[in-house]
């Protein structure tokens, strides 16, 4: 009887153990996904490839991707902290920057070499033809710079012109109803525009290098999530490269998660930077550095008004992620 209690002793302990070093054992908290905002434009849809191939759960990252149609209005609720990450122009990045020192860029996802357009009325054709008329454009953003450099081509400015502030999507309505004569726009919305009877009248052929969109995180997130942001990286990167190989398949993709027409779906005028072309971006001593392009973008937003002071540039990039794990 003695031995049957001891042994039952013995046998509760082992338990009693047992139990206290599972409830102690810490538990795996699964991290929430990435939530990365982004809009229509074309250069921001690998990530639906990433999300779609799996590229960024095999990378080691859950990411939620959040589609709006108005990016500025979205900014807001980036910088309260609702989204980790969002797409934007270099331009709105830099004015973002003003109100929101606590975000930095890591990757330029695309560059703008013949997407962005100012489309026109028929009877507009040329530039000096715009002279007194309506000129619709997202002003406060690089879509004002894209249309100022276009004006420089023409001997005008845009105190030459009526800036009339506008996202790219209303464009075709608004030239259809005679309240606008041009403004800047992109597919999808450059072709409805052209099925009312527009035509192009400028390409960002002619502005190397200005027109850039870059994903943006919050600075908290940057601390306190680093690996899930490179592995977003890896998997945006492979889906840019995949798609650029698989143009058709890729197309096919977007078209069915965002629900519009493939053939509305193009990468004509649109470079998806790949790592070379990002590192070359993030070296200073290069001419087309993004560090003297922020400059041109923070330089005229002084000049018109939009901020009080130029932003530490350096302060506002980080290429960490596109480097491997040291």
């Amino acid at each position: 009887m003695f031995k049957l209690l001891r042994y039952v002793s013995i046998f509760l302990i082992i338990t009693c153990l047992l139990f206290a070093c599972h409830a102690w054992a810490p538990t795996e908290l699964k991290r929430p996904p990435l939530k990365v905002e982004f809009t229509s434009f074309v250069g921001e849809y690998p990530g639906i490839i990433a999300q779609e191939k799996g590229f960024f759960k095999a990378q080691g990252v859950d990411v939620e991707l959040i589609y709006k149609q108005y990016a500025q209005l979205e900014q807001a609720n980036f910088s309260a902290g609702k989204y980790d990450g969002i797409i934007s122009s270099l331009g709105s990045f830099i004015i973002l920057s003003a109100t929101n020192p606590d975000i930095q860029g890591v990757i330029v996802i695309d560059e703008s070499t013949g997407a962005d357009v100012v489309v026109a009325q028929p009877q507009i054709k040329t530039i000096a033809d715009l002279k007194w008329k309506k000129l619709g454009a997202n002003l406060g953003g690089f879509s004002e710079v894209f249309v100022t450099e276009m004006l420089k081509t023409a001997n005008l400015t845009s105190d030459d012109v009526n800036l009339v502030k506008l996202e790219a999507s209303e464009i075709p309505q608004r030239l259809k109803n005679n309240t606008l004569q041009a403004g800047h726009t992109w597919e999808p919305h450059l072709s409805e525009a052209m099925k009312l009877g527009g035509h192009i009248l400028f390409t960002s052929k002619k502005t190397p290098g200005l027109i850039l969109d870059l994903i943006i995180f919050r600075n908290d997130t940057i601390r306190d999530r680093p690996e899930d942001i490179r592995a977003f990286v890896r998997g945006w990167l492979q889906a840019a490269t995949y798609w650029k190989a698989n143009v058709q398949e890729g197309n096919a993709i977007i078209s069915k998660a965002l629900k519009i027409p493939s053939n509305t779906i193009s990468l004509e005028g649109v470079n998806l930077t790949d790592l070379g072309e990002n590192q070359k971006f993030f070296q200073s001593s290069n001419p087309n550095s993004i560090y003297k392009t922020a400059k041109i973008y923070a330089d005229f937003f002084i000049r018109s008004g939009n901020m009080n002071r130029i932003p530490e540039l350096k302060s506002l990039f980080n290429s960490s992620f596109l480097n491997p794990p040291s």
